[in-house]
């Protein structure tokens, strides 16, 4: 860095960014810092008072923050996922409605690479709307473009580092389970948040049926769905260990093969998963309808992105599993399932 005449300045890096003031109508920056100081700029940098200013002259090997923020967000970013512009050294991304997806491993990598920053949320979050959700930058004013080429093959080595996965639209059969619903004595409050929870996802309830607590009635309905062409075919109420919550039973019954009946999840523990011709039937415990976080939260979006939920999946859901019953819940940005 040094002080240089503006008239000498041409094709030099500002370090800090020069502001014009109009008084009674505007203070801003005229130029910010990492702009590359053309002919056309010396008028106006006299006129905001700036006979000498400070400049950075890159030495052949080193690139400015700027233009490397831009190659690692170039190098690194993967589908449904917007760049920023660059910004005082940083480019953020923004993810589009999906299933964000993180690697973890080459992520890791870029950041083992000194004075270089890759930072993300947490792979497997739902986006309903769009949002950022990584930032990348480096330490210094200016670096090594060796480090550079470092992350940008790291990142040859994968199909992508931050991308968002979308949700694809899944026709839901909804099976309400209980005879005292069936029955009438008591009015279905599971349905209208099923339906919510899968619209917001992009999603559609095709319809929903009641049975009693007979699991042969819940079985019939299970299927009846499958072969009317749904896609997912979710089952509330009788998941608790009454000896008339026969869910499980219906969904046994039914020939699909049970990845999990139970999932270290608070709230979700009576949750089950299971598949029949490639078709995932789930069974959901009252907590769904009462939480605005469960294991609903954390299984469906994976399951409408294209993932495979396996019994090992499940399993790692124990660590960040339990909800902490914020008092104002800001699911998913909270710790809930990470």
């Amino acid at each position: 860095m040094k002080t240089v005449h503006v008239h000498d300045a041409v094709g030099m890096v500002l370090c800090h960014d020069m502001t014009k003031i109009v008084p009674g109508e505007s203070k801003g920056p005229a130029f910010k810092k990492g702009h590359v100081v053309a002919e056309e700029d010396i008028p106006v940098l006299l006129d905001i008072g700036k006979e000498h200013i400070y400049v950075l002259n890159l030495e052949k090997g080193s690139i400015h923050e700027n233009e490397a923020a831009e190659r690692i967000s170039k190098a690194a970013v993967g589908p449904g996922i917007t760049l920023s512009e660059v910004s005082e050294g940083r480019v953020n991304f923004e993810a589009s409605p999906g299933l964000l997806d993180v690697n973890v491993e080459a992520l890791n990598r870029i950041n083992s690479i000194e004075e270089v920053v890759l930072a993300t949320m947490h792979t497997g979050q739902q986006v309903t709307q769009s949002r950022p959700v990584a930032g990348t930058r480096v330490v210094p004013l200016v670096i090594d473009e060796k480090k550079i080429e470092q992350v940008e093959a790291i990142c040859a080595e994968y199909p992508y580092v931050v991308g968002v996965r979308p949700f694809k639209h899944h026709n839901v059969g909804l099976v309400t389970t209980g005879s005292e619903v069936f029955h009438g004595r008591i009015t279905d409050k599971f349905g209208p948040v099923i339906r919510k929870k899968f619209s917001k996802l992009g999603s559609t309830v095709m319809d929903q049926r009641l049975t009693s607590d007979d699991p042969s009635m819940t079985r019939d309905a299970i299927l009846a769905f499958i072969a009317e062409g749904a896609e997912m075919v979710v089952v509330t109420g009788g998941m608790s260990v009454d000896p008339d919550d026969q869910t499980p039973t219906a969904i046994r019954a039914t020939g699909a093969e049970v990845i999990t009946y139970g999932s270290p999840t608070f709230p979700g523990v009576m949750f089950m998963i299971a598949m029949r011709e490639g078709v995932p039937i789930l069974g959901l415990p009252g907590c769904v309808m009462y939480y605005r976080a469960s294991i609903f939260d954390l299984v469906v979006p994976r399951l409408l992105a294209g993932e495979e939920i396996t019994r090992e999946d499940i399993v790692a859901l124990g660590h960040g599993g339990f909800c902490a019953s914020c008092d104002v819940c800001r699911y998913p940005i909270c710790p809930f399932g990470k």
